[in-house]
């Protein structure tokens, strides 16, 4: 078979990461840098078997960074991204002009021209989207302060590609002959500038508003049909659409997915979305990841090693110097710091982008470019290797982290019902459960919660619940109820999809914290749904009318009534999607309610109030002398 056939290509590049990732991760050291492995092995330094068409395979791979981007959309709620605006714009924007203006001065003082200096600034201004936020979803660092400022500042280079795309034409030592030669078959280039501004402003509001208006109902429509491939195909429709449009405008596709992203995040198919993407952004990421491992020139580090080495040690000395700086004007602390500075020293994939645009206008020359290459590829193959050298060493000593995440204990009963998440809520129906002797198998995920409760006497065990093994050793396949009562509302709805996938016959009984919470649980088709502050409402509400000199009686059954009824009506209201029919069903509900039991009020109930009068006063004289 021809070694530059696609399916030679696709058999070499599975085998390297189904073999070398697994050895690497169990390892100690993460998948990203057990994919780049894979690259240099089967690249042209031992094996040369990754074929001639590595280009065409990093530009096919990069399509996995436009996935991450739109899925990372999707978990980001607006106010969230509204939250973070001083760190994407001001930490961000400092990172990416101060990182310019550095490295450009370093390489004028070299020699460089002034176009070459800056150009070069440019490109090894960017960090690793791909490689960072990969690492850090990993290590379950993402909603740490230093992964939180790092998100930022990776979306603001992300966004700050788009002009430097514009400027490097700017800088071209070409002829304008030579320089429009690549861009006059481009339909938004032959326009003039006031038009394309409003073209770009066009295709970024057309997202927001396809978002809002089209893209909803047609996956509504799509869910109807109930054809699971057809929901798959509609998510990837949508990310290469996007991207194409991007494409076509010339802003980055990354930021155009990760912007059709956040307008659905608050849609109710958006677990199902990352669901269905997911696995092919893990696929393309590896890829992308092993082609970057394939690209390195070893035969320019033998060449030039001590020049690409001092090339590779000063920028990852200045980029750490800068970020460090920076972290500390933003108040981060020294373990977050050294996480934040030392995840983004390296040089990201928009690089290879910048760097391919700038041989085009003739602004930087082949020696060089490859040199630059070279340490591009380098910084991000040691990317994994600095997270390893915080966590094992920097960490340690002079870290505020969280505690590493310990093994998951080892269980050893079996009981007929089992609780995730042993917080006030679920703490409160153990004790209750545990009065009446019935017994249970408690799971939690906060380790210090775990040591607390062991010494009050509570068999409580340490692990993550969303996971199918933990469920699986907790009897979960014996057990008959399981109590979802973890507090984060992510992830109890990744239990519930764990649960109905692996485990059908165990019945779920839900903790949902608001009514929001609950549309998304029944979406998910859970029926046992208890909202946490539903009981509690309703007993001060009560409480409320008994001092206002309410019989307990008329109290207790308007309580009752209010609950069936508002339960009824939260079923038929998640059902709706639309906003203004939402607000005018409610509003009808509510006039309806407030009907019903006005009118159950004027019932006589003389006979029985008597008795719950009594019964209420005699509580409350408990009440009073406790």
């Amino acid at each position: 078979m021809d070694q530059q056939s696609f399916l030679f290509q696709s058999l070499v590049y599975l085998t390297a990461a189904v073999i070398l990732v697994p050895l690497v991760k169990k390892a100690g050291l993460g998948s990203v840098l057990g994919y780049i492995i894979a690259g240099i092995v089967i690249g042209p330094a031992i094996l040369n078997l990754a074929g001639d068409r590595s280009t065409d395979i990093m530009h096919v791979a990069e399509f996995g960074v436009v996935i991450m981007l739109f899925i990372i959309g999707l978990e980001l709620e607006p106010e969230l991204l509204w939250k973070l605006r001083k760190s994407i714009v001001g930490l961000g924007g400092l990172q990416v002009l101060i990182t310019v203006i550095v490295i450009s001065g370093i390489t004028a003082a070299l020699g460089f021209t002034w176009q070459q200096s800056l150009a070069t600034g440019m490109i090894l201004a960017p960090s690793s989207t791909a490689i960072v936020l990969q690492t850090l979803q990993e290590k379950g660092l993402m909603k740490s302060e230093a992964g939180q400022r790092s998100f930022a500042v990776l979306l603001f280079q992300d966004i700050a590609v788009i002009p430097m795309l514009s400027i490097l034409p700017l800088l071209s030592t070409l002829s304008a002959s030579q320089a429009n030669h690549e861009t006059e078959g481009s339909f938004i280039a032959q326009q003039p500038g006031w038009l394309q501004t409003l073209i770009v402003l066009g295709a970024v509001g057309g997202i927001v508003l396809a978002g809002r208006h089209l893209v909803k109902p047609l996956l509504r429509l799509v869910a109807g049909a109930r054809i699971r491939e057809i929901f798959t195909a509609t998510a990837l429709l949508l990310v290469i659409g996007i991207t194409v449009l991007m494409s076509l405008v010339g802003l980055s596709p990354a930021l155009g997915t990760f912007l059709g992203g956040v307008v659905l995040a608050n849609s109710e198919y958006r677990h199902e979305l990352k669901s269905d993407i997911e696995p092919f952004k893990g696929l393309l990421l590896g890829l992308f990841f092993i082609a970057v491992g394939a690209s390195i020139n070893f035969n320019l580090i033998a060449s030039e090693p001590l020049q690409l080495a001092g090339l590779l040690f000063a920028l990852l000395l200045v980029k750490g110097i800068i970020l460090w700086i920076l972290g500390k004007s933003f108040k981060l602390s020294t373990d977050q710091n050294a996480l934040f500075s030392l995840g983004l020293c390296q040089t990201g994939e928009f690089a290879f982008v910048l760097l391919a645009y700038s041989r085009q206008e003739g602004i930087i020359p082949d020696t060089s470019a490859d040199m630059i290459l070279a340490a591009v590829a380098l910084s991000m193959a040691l990317t994994p290797l600095f997270f390893i050298l915080n966590e094992k060493f920097i960490q340690p000593k002079f870290g505020t982290l969280e505690k590493l995440e310990k093994a998951a204990d080892i269980i050893d009963e079996k009981n007929p019902v089992i609780i995730a998440g042993f917080g006030h809520f679920g703490n409160t129906v153990g004790r209750f459960l545990k009065a009446h002797g019935i017994g249970t198998t408690i799971l939690d995920i906060d380790s210090d919660r775990v040591d607390f409760l062991r010494k009050m006497g509570f068999k409580v065990y340490y692990g993550d619940a969303s996971r199918y093994d933990l469920l699986h050793a907790a009897g979960a396949e014996q057990a008959r109820i399981i109590l979802v009562t973890i507090s984060d509302a992510e992830k109890r709805l990744e239990m519930i999809e764990t649960i109905k996938k692996h485990f059908p016959n165990l019945q779920i009984m839900v903790r949902a914290a608001n009514r929001n919470d609950a549309y998304d649980q029944m979406n998910a088709g859970m029926l046992n749904i208890y909202r946490e502050t539903l009981d509690s409402s309703l007993r001060m509400g009560v409480d409320t009318m008994k001092k206002l000199g309410f019989r307990a009686y008329t109290a207790h059954r308007a309580a009752i009534t209010f609950r069936k009824y508002d339960e009824w009506s939260l079923k038929k209201l998640s059902s709706i999607r639309d906003q203004k029919l939402y607000i005018n069903t409610s509003r009808e509900f509510i006039d309806e309610m407030e009907k019903i039991i006005q009118n159950d009020n004027r019932m006589p109930n003389l006979s029985v109030d008597k008795g719950w009068e009594e019964e209420g006063l005699i509580l409350d004289a408990k009440q009073e002398d406790q």
